[in-house]
């Protein structure tokens, strides 16, 4: 079970990279409209541009990374502490991500419509989601 959940947060965190890496190199998709594609998935009030392509690469890197650290918990043999301490780090903020979605201050801050109703759909409960996934690959590590 722990492998089938390393496997399957990576390859989640793998296409949420790829994507991000597609908004760094100004490919705009799933929706081809800058403005519309922003509101989807960003909300932050009055926003009209996509985050900078330095953002959306770093984004990109620190998910792959996310994603390398949740292979190797579930899937490594002798893994060495820092990748354990980094995947603590990642259970923090996709955790933290998540349960922030569900506040007022979140709800002020990305007000914008269609992100503010994907955002608890699918955003929040997806980084909960991650951020247990890696909790669970924690505790497999720790056992």
């Amino acid at each position: 079970m722990i492998v089938a959940v390393a496997l399957l947060s990576a390859l989640v965190l793998l296409a949420l990279a790829a994507l991000h890496l597609l908004w760094a190199l100004g490919i705009w998709w799933p929706i081809p409209d800058e403005k519309a594609l922003v509101r989807a998935i960003a909300g932050f009030k009055g926003i009209e541009r996509m985050p900078s392509r330095q953002s959306s690469l770093a984004v990109a890197l620190a998910l792959a990374v996310s994603a390398a650290a949740a292979y190797l918990l579930g899937c490594g043999e002798g893994v060495p502490l820092p990748i354990a301490v980094a995947g603590g780090g990642c259970a923090a903020v996709f955790a933290a991500r998540g349960v922030a979605g569900y506040t007022p201050a979140w709800a002020r801050l990305t007000p914008e419509e269609p992100f503010r109703t994907n955002d608890r759909r699918y955003y929040s409960p997806l980084c909960l989601a991650i951020g247990c996934a890696f909790l669970l690959l924690l505790w497999s590590y720790l056992a």
